[in-house]
């Protein structure tokens, strides 16, 4: 069985959430680990877990980012990562598989699924072996005690309960 070391300058992991009712917000989360114990091609029977710190979130906008840090959000300096190990995997396709896990954010701990889709494996020009996957779903965020919100006078909140991940992962195999 190979070990999975992530390819860090060839992986992010986005977030989108719907701003003021009438678009997307997008971020990410600089700073991640996602380990995986199984076979890089098939990964039914494999263990994932994904470290995030909080403190790394950017959404292009340092007070926006500031806000997210504090206790309103993520209170990232009580809370410093955003955790999640699976429980199952199921292969639903040919290259798709649906990942269920623990899923915790301070320290509130849900079941979550994301689906994984093999994006294939190749040797790059220095003779390592890649392997990438794409790695989607969302969360209901109040379900994690991130509750802030704001009414707006025109009917809607500021910040849409959903939220939706969006991950490209590489790994370099060993």
């Amino acid at each position: 069985m190979a070990e999975w070391n992530l390819d860090r300058a060839h992986s992010e992991l986005e977030f989108k959430v719907k701003h003021m009712m009438i678009s997307n917000v997008k971020g990410v989360f600089l700073d991640f680990d996602v380990k995986v114990d199984g076979s890089p091609k098939d990964l039914s029977q494999a263990l994932v877990s994904v470290e995030i710190r909080t403190a790394s979130i950017n959404t292009k906008s340092e007070s926006r980012d500031e806000h997210l840090r504090s206790a309103e959000f993520f209170d990232a300096s009580t809370y410093p990562s955003i955790n999640f190990r699976t429980t199952e995997i199921e292969k639903t396709g040919d290259d798709e598989f649906n990942l269920t896990g623990d899923l915790t954010i301070k320290d509130i701990t849900k079941t979550a699924v994301f689906t994984a889709k093999y994006g294939g494996s190749a040797k790059d020009p220095w003779g390592n072996q890649k392997v990438g996957y794409t790695v989607y779903g969302k969360i209901n965020r109040p379900d994690f005690g991130l509750t802030w919100n704001t009414a707006l006078e025109t009917g809607g909140v500021m910040v849409s309960e959903e939220v939706k991940f969006y991950a490209e992962v590489q790994f370099i195999l060993s």
